[in-house]
């Protein structure tokens, strides 16, 4: 496939987005870690040092002698879209792409070296173009993200400490690591969701294959602004027994519920920062080496501040008014003993020292 004949596919014009970062649609908490884990001299080199113990060459093996390789000559409509994502989010190296028999609906971006995403016939076979192309972009932008990477190593880790369970308090250990993990997984295809809409610029299109994945392909039966309102209906419905449940459900997943997937897309796509990058305003991976730890753990504790505060959640609420309730008991308390004991001006400067004090303190948390 030439250069310009790439440009052209699909049928109509997408906008483009030269070297972008994938910091540009990254979660906040996804980012903070990625950008971390950027910084950290020397961490990929390690880990890739321990690729002869990781079973990535017979994975590569597996897939070319069982599975059916995306090319011009099999699948083709997948190979446009493949390339046509790579070419929109501006990935140099077109990863190699499979078709695996199996019935359930998925797709994985995995490898060390080189990523690889794979999809299910069963994907394949539930989704229209649109759809399948916003899927493709998740995927890319997984590669992109390099999740592939950090995901495969992350996986590894975690089958070993499955194999040292037999030590006292092994379980307890692989329980925190899994959840971590999971939890990360999560955030990770949040941005991953995020990034098939940039690659298929149509929301419909991916509103439409989340709500396919959830009920399969009935989509005479279903109704977008129906499914998003079932989204609402679980953040902020029950009470403080179901709050709980549905941390307990959500642990075992790598992926969030479906519902909440295209609810924080929807979300996104209507934002100032999803349209700032459709204007071509959006950070470039020559800036990556400058990213900031400490602004992106800032941004990230400000998104969770946010999510609490605006949180529907039973349980999120009472956080919140714990947290404000704590302040008001503070200030109260702060206000009853300057009367006391800070008549004059010295007491007001110390008054105020102890207030600037305590919004150091809070700025330091927060950040």
């Amino acid at each position: 496939m030439t250069e310009n004949h790439q440009e052209n596919v699909p049928s109509r014009q997408r906008r483009r987005f030269a070297g972008i970062s994938s910091r540009a649609y990254e979660h906040p908490a996804d980012r903070s870690a990625l950008v971390a884990l950027r910084k950290l001299s020397g961490f990929d080199t390690v880990f890739k040092a321990l690729s002869g113990l990781l079973p990535e060459r017979s994975l590569r093996l597996l897939f070319l002698s069982d599975s059916v390789r995306v090319s011009d000559a099999q699948f083709s409509h997948l190979n446009d879209m493949l390339r046509d994502a790579c070419y929109i989010l501006d990935l140099e190296k077109v990863p190699p792409m499979y078709v695996t028999q199996d019935p359930k609906p998925n797709a994985m971006c995995i490898g060390l070296d080189e990523p690889i995403i794979v999809v299910t016939t069963g994907l394949v076979e539930l989704l229209d173009e649109e759809e399948m192309r916003a899927v493709v972009g998740h995927e890319v932008g997984h590669a992109l993200s390099g999740h592939a990477v950090y995901r495969t190593i992350l996986l590894f880790l975690t089958s070993l400490a499955v194999k040292i369970a037999w030590i006292p308090l092994g379980n307890v250990a692989i329980l925190a690591i899994v959840t971590a993990l999971r939890e990360w997984f999560r955030k990770s295809e949040l941005s991953a969701d995020r990034a098939g809409l940039l690659a298929g610029q149509d929301i419909q299109a991916s509103m439409r294959g989340l709500m396919k994945i959830a009920g399969g392909n009935h989509l005479h039966e279903m109704n977008v602004d129906a499914f998003l309102a079932q989204a609402d209906e679980y953040e902020k419905g029950g009470d403080l027994r179901d709050s709980v449940l549905k941390i307990l459900n959500v642990l075992p997943r790598t992926h969030p519920f479906t519902t909440v997937r295209a609810a924080e897309l929807k979300k996104w796509s209507e934002s100032r920062d999803y349209q700032r990058i459709m204007d071509g305003h959006y950070p470039r991976r020559t800036e990556d080496k400058d990213a900031s730890v400490t602004d992106s753990f800032r941004e990230s504790a400000g998104h969770y501040a946010e999510s609490v505060r605006t949180s529907k959640d039973p349980l999120m609420k009472l956080v919140g008014d714990i947290a404000g309730g704590a302040g008001d008991l503070a200030g109260d308390l702060g206000g009853k003993l300057r009367s006391r004991f800070g008549g004059g001006s010295g007491g007001s400067d110390a008054g105020s020292q102890d207030g600037d004090a305590g919004k150091g303190e809070a700025g330091r948390a927060e950040g």
